[in-house]
């Protein structure tokens, strides 16, 4: 039976692809712009006075939707191709009429001191919780009447934990089912600063109020149980808003300063949450050796180096630097005997995303992993413990769910069979890693949900693995 958050069948859940075990696995690798970072530059930009470039940017669909989000608000974002020209479609090269999705160079003139505009039509998501929850933060304080949605996938993802705390501040924001869900209809209001305790560690929560905070009167004071991804607070102190944290990044204060955002270009490093499937992929293949180039290590994201580590991986970690204030490294992992570990408390918000990756490495490992406090998991793009467990048990691994988790029974190895996607870009990316290590095949249903986050996966797949890819 399909989990209630899983996608139904559409674009998301096309496509079939087979991924078998080959006898090596080997290369050195970039992985698209980091998608959390691609978010925040794009939205915020849109917000600011003046005109950004935004090197590196990830183009996955969920990027997409946050720079067609911004279009219908009345801010320009442009693609700079390297002839020079600038066009609206971010995809396609304006030469050949390719459809193009690697990392690319975008122009964001932002709304300025005129601000955001009335959209003459729905504001639209698409797949992507990030553009929801944060643009939420934005269109409570705007003074105008907008209307927010997202696809089939997204109306059923619970948006409950961000409308509450926006209407304490005063937001006017009604939605379906219970007040819970997607659409929200957002009519103008004055907003006024709070202090406010998330009940999970939630960087897109803790974001959208930071937001409604820069248009606030008086100070907004965010308290966190665990510490979350910080890019928010990074990217908008070099826009010259007041946001300050506490040394153990659990709370967060921002003040409005009744200025405009200040336009600011952004280097974006690859995304580590792409960048763990190759990790992986090279810890539990007997002859293997990756490097993945450039990537962002924010401490609040390394959670999957820590817990690789923990499980017995050799990551080296090379040619350190800093880019636009976030770090970023090179990445070497080879073969390991990985052994199962406990994954629970405040490592969880920081692999979060990478949980099932994670578990396709319990699974190659020897003993048991348990994982908790994750029960996040259930309210992603699936109901990734029920997804990544059915899946798991599809290809012969024995695993328990638990409300907020999973033990994974790990053997040394896993077998063949088919998985489904469930619409679900992480659960397609993480189980083709699987196939790699397999006694048989590995096929994936709704192999196309890829696109959402690493369009050119599959090719990169196939450029480390040799061989280990065949399409239905």
């Amino acid at each position: 039976m399909s989990s209630p958050n899983s996608a139904p069948p559409t674009a998301l859940s096309a496509g079939v692809r087979a991924v078998r075990a080959v006898g090596r696995v080997s290369g050195s690798v970039e992985v698209p712009g980091d998608k959390s970072i691609t978010h925040r530059a794009v939205m915020f930009n849109a917000l600011a006075d003046g005109v950004a470039t935004v090197r590196g940017a990830g183009l996955g669909g969920d990027c997409l939707s946050t720079a067609d989000a911004m279009r219908t608000l009345g801010a320009q974002v442009q693609r700079c191709w390297p002839t020079g020209a600038l066009t609206d479609d971010l995809r396609r090269d304006p030469e050949t009429g390719a459809d193009v999705r690697e990392d690319a160079v975008l122009i964001v003139r932002g709304a300025g001191e005129s601000g955001l505009s009335e959209p003459i039509d729905v504001i639209d998501a698409g797949n992507s919780g990030t553009t929801a929850r944060l643009l939420s933060g934005v269109l409570a304080a705007q003074p105008f009447f907008s209307v927010l949605t997202g696809d089939e996938s997204l109306r059923s993802r619970p948006m409950g934990r961000v409308i509450t705390p926006l209407r304490s501040m005063g937001a006017r924001i009604e939605a379906r089912a219970r007040g819970s869900l997607l659409p929200l209809a957002v009519a103008p209001a004055a907003l006024r600063g709070i202090r406010y305790q998330l009940p999970v560690a939630s960087a897109q929560l803790k974001s959208a109020l930071i937001l409604a905070g820069v248009f606030a009167d008086g100070e907004t004071v965010i308290e966190s149980p665990e510490a979350s991804r910080d890019h928010t607070e990074r990217l908008l102190a070099a826009q010259g808003v007041d946001v300050t944290t506490d040394g153990s990044g659990l709370a967060v204060c921002v003040r409005p300063t009744g200025r405009a955002l200040k336009a600011v270009d952004v280097t974006v490093p690859g995304d580590i949450s792409s960048a763990a499937f190759w990790l992986v992929a090279a810890c539990i293949h007997p002859n293997a050796r990756v490097t993945v180039r450039n990537v962002g290590v924010n401490p609040s994201r390394t959670g999957i180096i820590d817990a690789l580590r923990a499980m017995g991986a050799t990551i080296a970690v090379a040619n350190e630097r800093s880019i636009g204030g976030e770090p970023v490294a090179d990445l070497t992992a080879s073969s390991a005997r990985l052994r199962g570990i406990g994954i629970g408390g405040a490592i969880v918000p920081r692999l979060v995303d990478e949980l099932p990756i994670l578990a396709i490495a319990a699974a190659v490992a020897e003993g048991a992993t348990t994982v908790s406090d994750a029960a996040e998991l259930r309210v992603k793009e699936s109901d990734r413990i029920a997804t990544v467990a059915k899946g798991l048990e599809a290809l012969g691994v024995h695993v328990t769910e638990r409300p907020d988790g999973m033990i994974i029974a790990g053997s040394g190895q896993i077998g063949g069979g088919e998985v489904s996607s469930h619409g679900d870009h992480r659960i397609a990316m993480a189980f083709a890693i699987g196939g790699l290590v397999a006694s048989t095949a590995v096929t994936i249903e709704g192999a196309a949900a890829v696109g959402i986050s690493y369009p050119a996966f599959w090719p990169t797949l196939a450029q480390i693995a040799p061989g280990s890819l065949r399409e239905h």
